[in-house]
């Protein structure tokens, strides 16, 4: 049977008649910057999920997510919006198609993001900032597991990115339309591959897609290509996970390529490059694993540590700007308490370093700045929530 992601409560087959769920999952935070020597208390997100089976064979899935507690008028710190809706068809017991907004299936985090899902306030870097999280957008899906093989796959169309709306520092994060008047000029696909053996599993998976959703007239205004995909960008993306007598370990390495970068800086001015990458290996162990009391074999407490080492304009074009700021490596440690599976406390550590700023990128530099330092250290305490 397809394994679920701990957000999709209606597996296929498992009603006869038609119910409705409601649950949902949240964090809050708090972070200590030790450089700016500040200190800020958030509520990142709450989600609520609604699904309805209407018969073993159709369900609808949603999720509504507050992010940053609220949203008003003229700031631009909160979002409310729609994290999934989309429509399940289950063929059989070894595949389904989805319909609507969904998340692909990329990486370790884009599907499986709840806060008991990983260690670290923070969800890892390389999953937010090099393979945007969570990643969603309009389209079809097609999931199924091989019946004589333990291997997954997937397969999904949906629309492109929006390459007038990249900006510098944050990969391909606004580009994405997010189910909001995504143009269906331009298209995408996704695929990946899931093998499991003993306690491994090990993923591979694709995205290719336009990024030019203009009119052919507009886009050759700006000497940009059309088409479906027009200007494309590539991601490629591969990880692995073990778990096994309290043991874990999770690896994960993703590049992204973008060879019309050129002309896209020529055409928006937007500085982003040909080519990002990012890397993280995480190891973690649950102290209670062998404890003797019966109460704590019910709890986890896992002690972890990973480190990440991205790069966000590994490869500019000519008329781009090196920015060194982009160019990081992260070392978090911290604890994951869980008294019970649906709830965890969470504290951690960051250490980051970055290259030198390019004084090129500062335009009307505020006099009464500090210099830009390469290394800053963080602590982050949180608690995290899903039912």
């Amino acid at each position: 049977m397809i394994s679920g992601t701990g957000e999709d409560l209606l597996t296929s087959g498992n009603a006869g008649e038609a119910r409705t769920v409601i649950s949902g999952y949240g964090d809050l935070s708090y972070q200590r910057d030790f450089n700016f020597k500040t200190s800020t208390l958030n509520l990142n997100r709450a989600v609520l999920f609604v699904g309805h089976q209407f018969n073993n064979k159709i369900a609808f899935f949603s999720e509504l997510e507050v992010e940053n507690a609220k949203v008003e008028g003229g700031k631009l710190q909160g979002e409310i919006g729609m994290e999934q809706a989309y429509l399940k068809f289950s063929l059989n017991p070894r595949q389904y198609l989805v319909a609507g907004l969904f998340l692909p299936r990329i990486g370790l985090l884009n599907e499986n993001h709840l806060p008991i899902n990983f260690n670290g306030v923070e969800r890892p870097l390389v999953e937010q900032l090099v393979i945007p999280a969570t990643w969603r957008e309009i389209g079809i899906g097609f999931y199924g597991q091989m019946s004589t093989l333990p291997l997954a796959y997937s397969v999904a169309i949906m629309n492109g990115l929006k390459s007038a709306e990249f900006t510098h520092g944050n990969g391909l994060a606004d580009g994405r339309a997010e189910g909001q008047m995504a143009s269906g000029n331009n298209l995408a696909l996704n695929a990946s591959l899931q093998y499991f053996i003993s306690d491994w599993k090990f993923q591979v998976s694709g995205y290719a897609g336009g990024t030019v959703g203009l009119s052919p007239l507009q886009a050759d205004s700006l000497q940009l290509p059309s088409g479906m995909f027009g200007a494309p960008v590539y991601l490629g993306e591969a990880d692995l996970q073990y778990m096994k007598s309290g043991f874990s370990a999770k690896a994960l390495g993703t590049v992204v390529s973008y060879p019309d970068a050129g002309s896209i800086n020529k055409a928006y001015a937007s500085n982003v490059p040909k080519t990002m990458y990012g890397a993280y290996a995480e190891l973690g162990y649950n102290l209670f694993e062998t404890a003797k009391s019966d109460r704590l074999k019910t709890q986890q407490l896992i002690v972890f540590a990973r480190y990440e080492r991205l790069n966000l304009n590994a490869r500019i074009p000519a008329n781009g700007i090196t920015d060194g700021t982009e160019d990081q490596s992260h070392l978090i440690a911290g604890l994951s308490y869980l008294p019970i599976p649906n709830v965890v406390i969470k504290a951690d550590a960051r250490l980051m370093h970055t290259g030198p700023q390019n004084p090129a990128l500062i335009i009307n530099p505020n006099p009464a700045a500090q210099p830009y330092q390469q290394n800053n250290a963080f602590l982050n305490l949180g608690i995290g929530y899903s039912f």
